[in-house]
């Protein structure tokens, strides 16, 4: 009559290690897509750069709940220069498109944001990386300095192409703040992310100087900084740690 004792220690052990178990887990979705948008700051081959807005709609897949793959499409305006008061009297527009595929990687993949409420606070903190392609369309530039220049009216034009397509790599930082839905899962993510922009080639602001006349060896960048929204979806899948 020994083995209901045993059976019952047995089954005791084995619930509270499935509890256990169990709590130290969680389900995600797989996929998610959003939106986004903000201004960005040009720094290119004139002077000075110049405030502009972009447009962004990414797709990502989930790897983990804090690790992503994904692929980010963007519209914008990109400006710089002033026709009155730069050095050269230049200035562009670029109303460009650009897509990019990119790694994301936040901080609750690495630490144990359960310990305090700081860490769980931030353990949507992230940086990534990608790499993409930049499409360039200048539609307003100064090839002829005007004949009211201080220094050498009329001088042109400014070589360069008002289309081009450039290799592009967006860098990102930022950070994600998860909100549940009813049923307990993440499924809504408000997001802020400053992302740094570097294009390879002289498409972005429409100027190809030549290095006899301008000495500029860093490649043209924006900086954006936007507010956006991301949305879950897809196949659910098991987490090592509770969300």
């Amino acid at each position: 009559m020994t083995y209901k004792p045993l059976k019952l220690t047995s089954l005791t052990f084995f619930f509270l290690f499935f509890a256990l178990f169990s709590e130290a887990q969680s389900n995600y979705f797989k996929w998610s897509y959003g939106f986004s948008g903000g201004p960005n700051y040009s720094k290119t081959d004139v002077v000075k750069g110049n405030w502009g807005y972009t447009i962004a709609g990414n797709i990502d897949h989930h790897f983990t709940p804090f690790i992503t793959g994904g692929l980010e499409a963007q519209y914008g305006m990109v400006q710089g220069g002033d026709i009155v008061t730069d050095a050269h009297n230049r200035q562009f527009v670029n109303k460009y498109t650009g897509i990019n595929a990119n790694l994301k990687f936040a901080l609750g993949e690495f630490i144990n944001y359960n310990k305090t409420n700081f860490l769980y606070n931030i353990k949507g903190l992230y940086a990534g990386i990608g790499v993409g392609a930049i499409n360039n369309n200048i539609t307003d530039i100064v090839r002829y300095k005007p004949s009211w220049a201080e220094y050498d009216p009329g001088y042109g034009p400014f070589p360069g192409e008002d289309k081009s397509i450039n290799l592009w790599v967006p860098v990102n930082l930022g950070i994600n703040f998860y909100f549940n839905d009813g049923w307990g899962y993440v499924r809504y993510v408000l997001n802020f992310n400053a992302q740094s922009n570097f294009t390879f080639g002289e498409g972005l602001d429409g100027y190809n100087d030549p290095e006899t006349r301008f000495k500029n060896y860093d490649p043209d960048t924006y900086n954006v900084y936007s507010v956006g929204f991301k949305y879950y979806f897809g196949n659910i899948k098991v987490y090592r740690k509770t969300l």
